[in-house]
């Protein structure tokens, strides 16, 4: 550790707390953590308990989904969403080799937009063993297409015509984070929002089996217990204990809180982690594969729910 990092470690923990301050965004967590990082203040030893963090944080958030709107979401919304998420995890793993792209950031990359931003990537890097630079890119990638889909998305919906249940289905899946999602959604009325919400629940619970499919082929394929995504199955059981046991809904309120809050931490820390070599070495390949990967899904989600 630098000696200026040394000096400033009080404002490494100042803004630990601030993380669980309700104006504090996953998104401006990460840029919080990078700034500070490419000033020269960074945390002692991130990483040993970045990892933990984010697992931590996967589980609590686990309380919060309502498994039976999952459910129901799911007899309607379930082909549609297989579709697109296989489709682009394909696509982005194809475009990740044309450029040339490292395999792990390709990988963060095309579940970031395939599935559910931030928060898919959060999950899997751990499961994928990802480098902090790695992660960092990935989520900001996703991101910044994510502001400028919040804004430019509800314009077009508005300019083609579309109906709210179709633009609701077509944020759902071409725009990355749920907060954004919801936000276009409810721009546009009610019944986009609802249908956006639920199309996208469904798509957020595919971190579960791409979890699973990516510890078999990252290096596990052995059994490794070690290397079995255990906070998997605990973020399945917090979802069964949460719905089974209703009467404590306001503690599990409480826990979600935690998750989602933790998760901002992860992020502050991830951010934190990264340096002007990890920038070099990441280069504009990163930014390359979102950009083009999220204007395909775009498009052809478009097209095909307008046909």
């Amino acid at each position: 550790m630098d000696m200026l990092s040394g000096r400033y470690q009080w404002v490494i923990k100042v803004c630990i707390v601030l993380c669980f301050a309700p104006f504090v965004s996953p998104v401006i967590g990460l840029l919080g953590g990078i700034i500070l990082s490419l000033s020269g203040v960074r945390g002692v030893n991130t990483k040993l308990y970045t990892s933990w963090v984010l697992k931590a944080s996967v589980v609590l958030i686990g309380f919060g989904t309502n498994l039976t709107m999952v459910l129901k979401a799911s007899q309607s919304g379930f082909v549609i969403t297989a579709v697109s998420v296989v489709s682009i995890m394909i696509l982005g793993i194809i475009l990740g080799k044309l450029v040339g792209l490292e395999r792990k950031t390709t990988v963060l990359i095309s579940a970031g937009t395939a599935i559910c931003g931030g928060s898919a990537i959060a999950a899997l890097s751990p499961v994928l063993k990802s480098e902090e630079y790695q992660s960092s890119f990935a989520l900001i990638v996703v991101f910044v297409l994510n502001a400028v889909s919040l804004f430019i998305f509800p314009y077009l919906g508005w300019y083609f015509g579309m109906s709210q249940e179709v633009f609701g289905k077509w944020v759902a899946i071409a725009i990355h984070d749920t907060s954004s999602v919801v936000g276009a959604g409810a721009q546009y009325g009610d019944i986009a929002l609802h249908t956006a919400t639920t199309v996208k629940l469904i798509r957020a619970l595919w971190i579960i089996p791409l979890s699973f499919v990516v510890t078999m082929f990252n290096g596990n394929r052995r059994g490794s217990v070690a290397g079995f995504p255990w906070f998997i199955l605990l973020f399945v059981l917090a979802i069964v204990v949460s719905n089974m046991f209703p009467v404590y809904k306001e503690s599990y309120n409480h826990l979600s809180w935690f998750g989602n809050r933790g998760m901002v931490l992860a992020l502050f820390l991830i951010g934190n982690s990264i340096n002007i070599s990890d920038i070099r070495r990441s280069g504009i390949k990163p930014f390359l594969v979102g950009v083009v990967l999220w204007v395909l899904t775009s498009v052809v989600s478009f097209v095909a729910l307008n046909s």
